[in-house]
């Protein structure tokens, strides 16, 4: 039974956008529930979710384990995994990263492009990796069965959570480097690495990440995706798309800003191009995973390939991966 899945999306939640969701028919999509927001800030974002579970029930349940994502599929409807794209949400207190596993949480990044109180983030200069709350939040995090993702997170820091963590790690958002250079994407070192301890890798369509971004071609995002798989195995790979569907430019300022500066910071944009940018013709939403299928297959994937990087192999990893140590 072939499946969708989503690894990452950040969108402007609404009933057009579920509806999007089983017109492509996805399975399932990975959300982000907190960039910046504290514990109380990411509760109330919870609460919005709840109150959409509620509202469209039809359409969305929340998955906490692999067989919910199953369900939703037999039923017709998109299953929803929870995840924090930041660590603030636990504030200080490692005691936090139970009680938001036990709120369904399944995936949290360690550090979003700055440094945190456990990694160093992307944008930092200095790459110190890992911190030493960040190796126990880790073991945590294993214990729980909450999944580590590091997309935004630095070299060092990357490196050092795949060899700390006694489970396999995603990176659930991001492309190679020698596709796209970029500080959000991904050496070989860390790819392969990623590779060699059974982790996963979602590749993004947020355009910053692409090479010749909004003009990105199909073709060239699938060939590129035939390379990763040379290097990491083609069980490791699948999406991510990253989509920010409908989300005002307003957003992206709070993403890239939240409450560390006083200044304007584009991130991987530019003054002149602030907002987000538009996403390339051949994937505008949810109802588009099949443009990327059929680039899959005339990139010379075989169907089962396909299959694999389109959703099984993402529900593979949750399945081996939410469970508790």
């Amino acid at each position: 039974m072939a499946y969708k899945i989503d690894g990452l999306q950040y969108a402007n939640w609404s009933e057009k956008i579920f509806k999007q969701m089983q017109q492509g028919q996805l399975d399932c999509v990975h959300v982000t529930i907190a960039y910046h927001e504290n514990f109380r800030e990411a509760v109330l974002n919870l609460e919005e979710w709840n109150t959409w579970f509620e509202r469209y029930p039809d359409r969305i349940i929340q998955a906490h384990y692999a067989e919910d994502i199953s369900e939703a599929k037999r039923s017709g409807k998109t299953a929803i995994i929870f995840g924090f794209q930041t660590p603030a949400p636990i504030e200080d207190d490692i005691g936090l990263v139970e009680i938001w596993h036990r709120l369904g949480m399944r995936i949290m990044q360690l550090t979003y492009n700055n440094q945190s109180l456990l990694a160093t983030g992307c944008y930092e200069v200095e790459d110190s990796g890992i911190t030493r709350m960040g190796r126990e939040v880790i073991a945590e995090m294993n214990r729980l069965g909450l999944i580590i993702d590091m997309s935004h997170s630095s070299q060092n820091s990357t490196l050092q959570a795949i060899e700390h963590s006694t489970k396999p790690i995603a990176i659930t958002h991001a492309n190679p480097n020698f596709w796209h250079p970029a500080k959000r994407n991904k050496s070989d070192a860390v790819l392969r690495a990623l590779g060699e301890t059974g982790g996963m890798l979602g590749f993004s369509l947020y355009p910053h990440h692409l090479k010749d971004k909004s003009q990105c071609t199909l073709e060239s995002f699938c060939e590129m995706i035939a390379r990763t798989a040379d290097l990491m195995g083609v069980q490791h790979i699948g999406l991510g798309s990253d989509l920010c569907q409908d989300q005002p430019d307003s957003v992206v300022e709070w993403m890239r800003v939240g409450r560390w500066t006083k200044q304007i910071d584009y991130g991987e944009g530019s003054a002149a191009h602030a907002g987000f940018p538009e996403m390339p013709d051949w994937f505008q939403d949810n109802r588009h995973f099949g443009n990327i299928a059929a680039g899959l297959r005339a990139a010379g994937f075989s169907k089962d390939e396909t299959y694999a990087i389109m959703g099984e192999n993402w529900l593979r990893f949750y399945d081996a991966n939410f469970t508790a140590e």
